[in-house]
């Protein structure tokens, strides 16, 4: 089973992705982590997307690339993949069925988490607060959803093509968004 989680920055990704390896005993991939380990480790690569980030900037396909094929490539013995914050494009949606087809496996469902956006600010408002990322600020914030509706947001179609899209509210609650996430992996799993 391989999830691909998608919204918008604070759409809830990260927090259902963890409900998911919980429950269904995948591997989590979050781009995001996988970029701040190469900063926090101080390698080449992270110096190099460390003002990219802080911008509010998309980090270059190579790179993202690079860092995804080399983890789901290393990863044995697992149930599947969640991929957080990937694709971004549908240049990147390609790729990655390219990369799991290389392991006998495809994408099982796009999990699409809508959520108002007023919501999504005031929880990465909170969530900079919260934890002092640099990234959620309100004219990074911005930035970040303009990117988003201009760039990721063809990568629905993408998904809606295959029949493996699925489209998840997350104006609720934690555990209601995750009712509805259950049904639609169990759904797309049949």
């Amino acid at each position: 089973m391989n999830i691909v989680m998608f919204g918008a920055p604070g759409s809830g990704k990260g927090t259902q992705s963890d409900l998911i390896v919980d429950r269904f005993r995948l591997t989590h991939i979050s781009t995001g982590d996988l970029l701040r380990a190469e900063i926090k480790a101080g390698s080449e690569i992270g110096k190099k997307v460390e003002g990219l980030i802080a911008e509010g900037k998309l980090v270059s396909d190579d790179i993202i690339v690079a860092l995804l094929r080399k983890k789901v490539e290393t990863t044995k013995d697992t149930a599947g993949f969640i991929f957080d914050g990937f694709p971004r494009n549908v240049a990147q949606a390609e790729v990655l069925d390219e990369i799991l087809k290389g392991i006998g496996e495809r994408v099982t469902v796009m999990l699409d988490m809508e959520v108002e956006e007023k919501t999504l600010i005031e929880r990465l408002i909170l969530r900079g607060q919260q934890s002092g990322r640099a990234d959620d600020n309100m004219e990074t914030i911005k930035n970040r959803l303009d990117v988003y509706r201009n760039v990721t947001l063809p990568v629905m179609d993408y998904y809606k093509k295959q029949g493996c899209y699925r489209q998840i509210n997350n104006n609720g609650t934690v555990e209601q968004c995750f009712a509805q996430v259950e049904a639609a992996i169990e759904d797309a799993s049949k």
